[in-house]
């Protein structure tokens, strides 16, 4: 519903039209040499110029095309920066910071308040604990570009807040090419040094298991009973001894110490042509793609809590971990053209897989004796996407008709996650808990059906000024199911020899049995294990988009959503589930309105209102307990969720004083109405991270950006026939908490009941995962006659809060500090082949990861060395 202040803010731009009309309407009798004049008057009464057109000759063709505040990532900038995939690329943006190298934050809201879009339609995503797709799944090889909008346009899902990114795959190129390409690299943290590892199955280099990681058969089929597995009343001691017998046991439970890691490789080939075929053009393109690379992070982690104003520390360990990560990238596009009417079909698979050795040790309040204990996990990730889209575009003289038509798919699957605990003893040695080990397997599937139609009728105006009628709809259903299996190794009773055994022989099969240890299901009950998501959006939309005099270019529109969500908890053993299943049934009249104001050869200002939403994601809603394999930390949904409302205001003034250069300056404020904020759930000794909605917040900042291009200062050698570059931007933020005494929210903890919100949060704190300060610069150039380019890239962004603490605790920090990176290409010729080479530095000034709570003390969450990345690749183009 549109309130009586944004409505009124929407008519006052139109005040902006004045200064317009009146430039429009004065003669010049000596105007400058830039404009272009329009006469519209009979040839024989030229006495009065009716229309002075003011056109930017530098302003870029996209923002030409659009009203919004909006940014753009080509096929260039991508080439420039050597971004391997669409997070790091859009690190680059103003305004925008990547949270866990996967999801983007604009303008300090979290990824709730941004959506992903491929070639305009939505995707799933493989995460448990998030609905928004992680950008790190797409490589740049495949990416035409990326555009970033700022400011919501109603042709795009209400579910904006900080923007939406729509990424565009490669199309059919104009002539054949055919382009390989491979890569080496590594890290000073890394490669060539030790780290952990374990077996896993011989094919694990691939990045697809050789079936040691299928549940096991015995496993398999008590499972499908629906009954518990635990000895006594479902299942005989001899049939839990035959199920833990058939569990794969050295292979994922004994961690080796490897003393090189190995250098990360990859290589990618692409290839595409097109073809007349009767008067049309037939298009088709590939890209395959393979990389393997490793990590290894060694530090500390920890966990305080607040004794007498002081922060003390709970646990703390020293931990290591090594990751080998593996993807496939494989694109295969086709593409129908005959002349105002195009027709593509595009198919991407994406599979990310992380096998995964870590160990850490150190003291641990809650546990028994010296307080010393060892956790030891092994894990393998497995995340697969797979998008096919059908889309056209047709133009029939003034009315242009795209469609477009899209089935996603996401997995994830993680078997065999393996966690053992060993409580050390006063002689240093390590002995097993009977009771503290767990073996899980748990599988998400994800998907989307989705479609919709556009239709633009364009009414000229004057021969230089146009309006444009807009109407379309879409059609959205998000379905989700998640399920996780626990199980343990337990015994009691055991004897310190039988303790102290190696980890393969503590369960081997001739240690399993009464009196021994037997095999038990500690699946959570009551609907903590499973569930079942969806989404299901029916929208329509219409915008005006017009320059209805010189200069002024107005967009007003509104977008209308019809929106139920739902997850529902199933206990897996036919209980019934505690909790109602939670369902969101919303409509929102969403109104949009942008201006333009081309008041100066290239010097436009841009305003723009708008009301949008923010939805809980499907994880947040469920009351499942799941760990975060990158935090350590255990999550935990709560049913009691809603949406977020926001209104948005922007002002952007932008100069483009040359070709590809330019200097912008904006403000922007967002308020929001219940935002999801994370917050710790205290339970005795075990710590969970949730989610409140906050009762209201405010978000207040300003950006700058410019580029330029210089030529060299010095002449000779080195110097001559180099274009050099600058590029810069910043963003401050400040973001506030509003929480008034009066104000309650509805967390998990007291089931649903209204809880005052000051003991959940104060006011004037700063929204979650909101950093005060973001900025990127870029220097470098490039050398068309030598084909060289190189380039400098500084990201800086200040600390900013991932969770809040405790109710009287400090919030969670991150403080990403100041990334240094370069990167070099160099094009020559050689076997009468284009080659490419190219050279990139990660990380120059080995900037830590430091995740930290402080008060008086200060306990590190979660601190290591990320090390500096070098890299090397060569491309040949045939």
């Amino acid at each position: 519903m549109t309130t009586p202040r944004l409505g009124a803010l929407l008519l006052a731009t139109s005040a902006l039209i004045a200064p317009g009309l009146a430039l429009a309407q004065t003669t010049d009798p000596s105007p400058p040499p830039q404009p272009e004049t329009v006469d519209t008057a009979p040839q024989d009464e030229v006495t009065q110029v009716e229309e002075i057109v003011v056109l930017g000759r530098y302003i870029p063709q996209p923002l030409r095309q659009t009203s919004e505040v909006a940014a753009f990532i080509t096929t260039e900038d991508l080439e420039r920066t050597g971004d391997a995939n669409a997070a790091e690329a859009l690190t680059r943006v103003t305004g925008l910071t990547i949270s866990q190298g996967r999801f983007v934050y604009v303008r300090g809201l979290g990824e709730r308040y941004s959506s992903a879009r491929l070639n305009g339609s939505p995707l799933p995503s493989p995460e448990p604990l998030q609905r928004v797709v992680p950008l790190d799944l797409f490589p740049s090889s495949i990416l035409a570009g990326v555009t970033v909008q700022k400011t919501y346009s109603p042709n795009y899902p209400g579910e904006f807040g900080g923007g939406v990114i729509d990424l565009t795959t490669i199309s059919t190129p104009s002539e054949p090419f055919l382009t390989l390409g491979v890569g080496i690299g590594g890290n000073t943290e890394t490669t060539g040094k030790d780290g952990l590892v374990y077996y896993g199955s011989r094919t694990d280099f691939t990045g697809f298991d050789d079936g040691t990681r299928d549940m096991p058969g015995e496993l398999k089929a008590a499972l499908a009973t629906g009954n518990r597995i635990v000895a006594g009343a479902n299942f005989t001691d001899q049939e839990i001894q035959q199920i833990g017998w058939d569990f794969v046991n050295a292979p994922l439970n004994l961690l080796q110490r490897q003393r090189r890691i190995p250098v990360d490789f990859g290589f990618d080939i692409s290839a595409g042509r097109s073809a007349d075929i009767g008067g049309a053009t037939l298009g088709i393109i590939g890209v395959l793609g393979y990389d393997n690379g490793w990590q290894t992070r060694s530090g500390v982690q920890g966990e305080g809590f607040l004794d007498l104003d002081e922060l003390v520390a709970r646990r703390s360990y020293d931990f290591m971990s090594t990751e080998n990560n593996v993807g496939w990238d494989g694109l295969l596009g086709l593409s129908l053209e005959n002349g105002d009417h195009l027709v593509r079909w595009t198919n991407l698979y994406v599979r990310r897989t992380t096998k995964e050795a870590r160990t850490r040790a150190g003291f641990d309040f809650d546990a028994p004796g010296n307080n010393l204990v060892r956790d030891d996990f092994t894990a393998w990730y497995e995340r697969q996407l797979f998008n096919t889209q059908l889309a056209g575009e047709h133009a029939f003289g003034n009315l242009e008709i795209d469609w477009r038509a899209a089935y996603a798919m996401t997995e994830r699957n993680a078997p065999y996650e393996k966690y053992i605990r060993y409580s050390v003893g006063d002689d240093g040695v390590p002995f097993h808990e009977g009771q503290r080990n767990s073996t899980s397997f748990s599988e998400l599937d994800d998907n989307v059906l989705s479609g919709g139609v556009d239709l633009k009728y364009t009414l000229p105006l004057s021969d230089l000024r146009e309006i444009v009628f807009s109407v379309g709809a879409e059609t959205l259903d998000n379905e989700r199911d998640s399920e996780t299996r626990i199980f343990r190794f337990q015994g009691s009773g055991l004897s310190e020899e039988f303790q102290r055994q190696r980890v393969d022989f503590f369960f081997a099969d001739f240690n399993q049995g009464p009196g021994l240890i037997q095999l038990v299901e500690i699946t959570g009950s009551d609907g903590a294990a499973a569930y079942e998501a969806e989404l299901q959006v029916d929208a329509a939309y219409a915008q005006i988009d017009a320059e209805l005099i010189p200069l002024v270019r107005t967009a007003i529109g509104v977008r209308y959503e019809d929106a139920v969500q739902t997850v529902t908890p199933f206990d897996l053993f036919g209980g019934a589930s505690p909790f109602i299943p939670t369902s969101i049934e919303n409509s929102y009249w969403l109104p949009a309105g942008t201006l333009t104001w081309n008041f100066a050869e290239d010097l436009q200002l841009r305003l723009g209102a708008s009301q949008t939403i923010g939805r809980p994601q499907f994880r947040e809603l469920a009351p499942q307990q799941y760990l975060d394999p990158d935090s350590d930390r255990l999550f935990i949904g709560n049913p009691f969720l809603t949406d977020t409302e926001l209104t948005n205001l922007d002002a952007r003034l932008e100069w483009y004083f040359a070709q590809g250069q330019y200097l912008t300056a904006g403000v922007f404020h967002k308020d929001l109405d219940r935002p999801v904020e994370s917050a710790i759930n205290d339970i005795g000794s075990v710590v969970q991270q949730t989610y409140i909605n906050a009762p209201a917040a405010t978000l207040t900042g300003f950006e700058i950006d410019g580029k330029i291009y210089f030529d060299s200062p010095m002449q000779g050698g080195f110097w001559d026939s180099k274009r050099w570059l600058i590029q810069a931007n910043y963003t401050y933020t400040d973001s506030q908490l509003d929480v008034g005494a009066d104000d309650v929210v509805f967390p998990l903890s007291s089931a649903g009941v209204a809880q005052p919100a000051t003991n959940y949060f104060r006011d004037g704190d700063r929204l979650q995962g909101q950093s005060e300060h973001l900025a990127n610069l870029q220097f470098g150039f490039e050398d068309d006659l030598a084909r060289s380019q190189a380039t400098i890239l500084v990201n800086y962004a200040s600390e900013r809060s991932v969770a809040r603490g405790r109710p009287g605790e400090p919030d969670l920090l991150f403080d990403p500090g100041v990334n240094l990176d370069f990167v070099y290409r160099k094009g020559f010729d050689a076997f009468g082949r284009e080659i490419e080479l190219s050279f990139e530095a990660r990380n120059l000034l080995g900037t830590e990861f430091e995740e930290y709570q402080e008060q008086v003390n200060r306990i590190d969450i979660n601190r290591y060395d990320r090390g500096t990345s070098l890299s090397l690749g060569l491309k040949a183009s045939f």
